[in-house]
């Protein structure tokens, strides 16, 4: 089936138009209003001069005007591009310029930074956009090819973010197992016909999906891009920090099924509302949830043991990059699977510098010959790195260390360049992060190695804890329970919390300064 993501939601649009499609804090918008509004902001971006081909950047909070942005720039084969929100005016010109941007939309909230931009054809806040919309025709619907494209800027924590080039066809296909499968769907869709009957027939088993990580996030993006390939809802809770409390209560109210995570990050506050709600007497409601899915960055099994605890439903926990993937999921469906262990799926190999497979009790690189992206933008070199030729196949290869065990399942090692020297022994951080992350105390954690004058390097931790009582002491004895002298921290800094992005993920500059001068 060659059609892009917005050939598909308009087909399903137009057959199921009174069906919500987004539920944001205060509004629902059906499928009808959201292929309207996607239309009228199609036409607005046309006539401001944005061609197919063009990057329209979405500079935007969690909301509707987000996937109508997506939705808008798919109607004319423009390219979406993300952009973190957190970024400042300089930051945000800088990727803007790398991505030659040609369009922006954003949240009004971030005003302050729209400046010094390079030329663009049109830029809009949210504050603006009702009025935009109103004064635009909508743009006829244009049957799209799946060969056109999207960017998923990735990176920015250890240098400057690339964009990956996802062409929607492979992106469609990515999506087979975790929106159409369990829907009762083994293969994709074969025409546009096809996938608007599996939506209409599916209308009661669709996803209610909630990203409670950011949709600038590869994960939760295609997962709510995915949920409304067929016919499901896409639940946003309001801006801002992360409320558990507030999103405990729109998975109640919206009969959420599917709950978009990042790992501990976003996991510890959610858990830790249930129980500060049920020493109050008044328990959540998780009735609907059916699946939680993480990917990104380490979901301790203390979290998911919770989380079973409290509901019937599966955690998808998923070794996976922007650049291709998953390699492999960690899936548990009650405490009985626990602790969770890593298996690859089809298409994953643990393999050698030299591209052979490894032998079990071996530590290996992960590739994957999956549905993949295309590279980076503007950057061949790295693209011929990452995006390799192995046994006349294409691989994706982006670096992530993992040891192969006697059962094929595989523990996950982290990324190559992490790795710890000390003394002539590595140490791979992930492994020592699990260790602490089990401690009841400790709520977020990494490791990284630091200049050391004697060993070369010296194994170190940032931990965060709302304990005032858990000291280095402490966490040295419940890692040598497990763990061997070399890997054990010699240095442990305490912090309220860890500096991470709106995605989960590690600001490794930041925390390394922390360590480096506590």
């Amino acid at each position: 089936m060659d059609v892009s993501f917005g050939t598909l939601w308009e087909a399903i649009a137009e057959r199921m138009p009174r069906s919500i499609a987004i539920s944001e804090p205060g509004f629902d918008r059906d499928y009808g209003q959201f292929e309207r509004r996607a239309a009228r902001l199609a036409g607005a971006l046309a006539e401001s001069g944005v061609r197919a081909g063009d990057k329209v950047a979405c500079y935007l909070h969690n909301g509707a005007a987000y996937l109508e942005t997506v939705f808008a720039a798919f109607k004319l084969g423009a390219v979406p591009v993300n952009v973190n929100y957190r970024y400042t005016r300089d930051e945000l010109a800088e990727l803007l310029t790398d991505a030659d941007a040609k369009a922006l939309v954003f949240s009004s909230e971030l005003a302050a930074n729209i400046v010094n931009l390079p030329p663009m054809r049109l830029v809009v806040g949210t504050d603006a956009l009702e009025e935009l919309l109103a004064a635009t025709p909508p743009r006829p619907p244009e049957p799209r090819p799946g060969t056109d494209r999207l960017f998923m800027y990735t990176g920015g924590t250890t240098g400057k973010p690339k964009g990956v080039i996802w062409q929607l066809s492979d992106l469609l296909n990515s999506l087979l197992v975790p929106i159409f499968r369990p829907l009762g769907v083994p293969e994709l869709p074969a025409t546009l016909g096809e996938a608007v009957r599996i939506a209409e027939r599916s209308a009661d088993l669709a996803p209610r999906t909630m990203p409670v990580v950011p949709l600038m996030h590869g994960t939760g993006l295609f997962n709510s891009m995915g949920a409304l390939l067929v016919g499901g809802r896409v639940v946003t809770a309001r801006p801002g920090g992360l409320d558990a409390e507030h999103v405990w209560r729109r998975v109640a109210e919206q009969r959420v099924s599917t709950l978009i995570l990042a790992g501990n990050a976003v996991g510890r506050p959610l858990v830790d509302e249930l129980r500060k709600a049920e020493s109050a007497g008044a328990p959540h409601d998780l009735g609907s949830l059916r699946s939680v899915i993480s990917s990104g960055t380490a979901f301790s099994d203390e979290l998911k043991r919770a989380l079973h605890q409290r509901a019937e439903v599966t955690v998808f926990d998923a070794i996976a990059s922007s650049e291709g993937g998953p390699f492999a999921f960690a899936v548990t469906s009650s405490v009985r699977d626990l602790p969770s262990r890593f298996h690859p799926v089809p298409g994953t190999r643990v393999i050698t510098p030299g591209g052979a497979e490894v032998e079990p009790g071996e530590t290996g690189v992960l590739a994957y010959s999956g549905p993949m992206p295309l590279g980076y933008h503007n950057d061949s070199a790295k693209t011929a790195t990452t995006f390799r030729d192995i046994d006349g196949r294409r691989h994706s290869v982006p670096g992530d260390l993992a040891q192969l065990e006697p059962d094929g399942a595989i523990r996950f090692l982290g990324r190559g360049s992490g790795v710890i020297n000390t003394g002539g022994e590595k140490v791979h951080p992930p492994e020592v992060e699990e260790v602490l992350l089990d401690h009841p105390d400790v709520t977020d954690c990494v490791v990284i190695g630091i200049p050391d004058d004697h060993w070369g390097e010296r194994v170190a931790a940032l931990v965060a804890t709302a304990s005032p009582d858990l000291t280095a002491a402490d966490l040295h004895a419940w890692a040598r329970r497990t763990l061997a002298g070399h890997k054990i921290p010699r240095q442990i800094t305490f912090r309220p919390e860890l500096p991470r992005t709106p995605t989960g993920k590690l600001e490794l500059a930041r925390a390394k300064s922390l360590l480096e001068n506590p």
